[in-house]
């Protein structure tokens, strides 16, 4: 699989002053380890004057969160963040791990992304992005001030991800096995565009679902490697004043629905999504 961090511009910085990572200073340390098949791992590191670990971890939450992170856990007291790429029709998430620590009045950040096996990117790429986040990681009075707007940060969607219901499956049952405790931020309030045929369709409560069909990995002819052994069923529970198209759905039926991620439930095996609406596109 071919994977490619997002290349954006890095932050300008005019001055290097004690309250600012010194030009190039994360670009000396990028580090690569790893390999596409061991799974691929860069780190870079900057050291601030003035920099708690709680002001660090707060301001490149909000950083990351601008440029389309999604934040998995976050720990600014102790000086810890987590953060994913999201998930596109193409890719898994990988982890992003954020450490600061202070010693002698310097604050030190230590970023490392953890690619998952068959996924790559080029190491210049990856030292562009990481270093054009810690590069604007400020200390002293400046660096509080970006801390306090950064605490409370969201992800903002930019459109829904359009996939098919059977991809999507595929990518949330093999989250599961590796760590279903981090779904729910993975997905909260994503948007998705699946394609699929119908299953069923039954009322739910105040709502009518409809089921996608998702073929399981034994009635596959070929199963691609790494595959979960068992794949969730996925159901959308259509909005309201959408009663009469999902009235006239049958099983095999071709749909596209949008709607948002509501809950995975590991028990059941199962994945839904609320306010489905018929896709325009």
């Amino acid at each position: 699989m071919s994977f490619r961090l997002p290349t954006l511009a890095l932050a300008a910085l005019a001055l290097a002053t004690p309250s600012l990572a010194h030009a190039g200073q994360c670009e000396d340390s990028f580090v690569k380890k790893g390999s596409i098949i061991s799974g691929m791992r860069f780190t870079a590191t900057v050291s601030v004057a003035d920099l708690p670990p709680d002001v660090a971890i707060n301001q490149i939450r909000g950083i990351v969160a601008s440029r389309g992170y999604d934040i998995i856990a976050s720990e600014p007291a102790a000086g810890a963040l987590l953060i994913e790429q999201s998930v596109t029709q193409n890719a898994r998430a990988f982890p992003i791990e954020i450490n600061a620590t202070s010693s002698g009045g310097t604050g030190t950040v230590v970023m490392e992304a953890k690619l998952r096996a068959g996924q790559s990117t080029k190491a210049e790429l990856a030292m562009a992005e990481m270093c054009g986040v810690l590069n604007q990681v400020k200390g002293g009075k400046a660096g509080r001030l970006a801390a306090a707007g950064g605490a409370a940060a969201q992800t903002q969607q930019a459109a829904p991800i359009a996939m098919t219901a059977q991809s999507f499956s595929s990518q949330i049952s093999k989250d599961a096995e590796r760590n279903a405790a981090a779904i729910p931020q993975r997905y909260r309030n994503k948007q998705f565009t699946l394609s699929g045929t119908v299953e069923y369709v039954t009322q739910d409560g105040p709502s009518l679902r409809v089921a996608f069909e998702i073929m399981q990995p034994h009635e596959m002819a070929l199963r691609l490697p790494g595959m979960a052994s068992t794949l969730s069923e996925v159901s959308c529970l259509m909005a309201p004043g959408t009663s009469v198209f999902a009235m006239q759905l049958k099983p095999k039926k071709s749909v596209k629905l949008t709607g948002t991620f509501y809950e995975y439930s590991e028990l059941r095996d199962v994945t839904w999504f609320k306010d489905c609406r018929p896709a325009t596109k």
